[in-house]
């Protein structure tokens, strides 16, 4: 099996979120992110690209009626590296986390840019 990009997680953000969640969410999750990692072009369903951001990406996963989000970015072009994560209660994304994320992936620039 090849890969179409490789996924990585930045320092505890993402493993922090998904570590507390139940066994059926971390599945869900784990087959989400298998899926971004082979297939050559993801449905919007499963990851897209945050409109008004500069390089921020959601991984979308639903379980029953329940959302979660993880923001991502991209590195070196097919590296997909994982920020935070929430469970979305409402329609709108909200601004905390966002700009959480913002600040998450400016912080890894800095770090891996040097």
């Amino acid at each position: 099996m090849t890969f179409e990009r490789q996924i990585i997680a930045y320092k505890h953000y993402f493993l922090d979120f998904y570590e507390v969640q139940t066994d059926i969410v971390q599945a869900k999750i784990e087959w989400t992110l298998n899926f971004i990692r082979v297939t050559r072009q993801v449905p919007e369903k499963y990851f897209r690209h945050l409109e008004g951001t500069k390089g921020l990406y959601e991984v979308r996963v639903e379980v029953g009626n329940n959302i979660y989000r993880i923001f991502s970015f991209f590195d070196k072009g097919n590296i997909v590296v994982l920020g935070n994560a929430f469970q979305k209660k409402t329609q709108k994304t909200p601004k905390k986390e966002l700009e959480k994320a913002l600040k998450i992936m400016e912080e890894y620039q800095d770090e891996y840019k040097k």
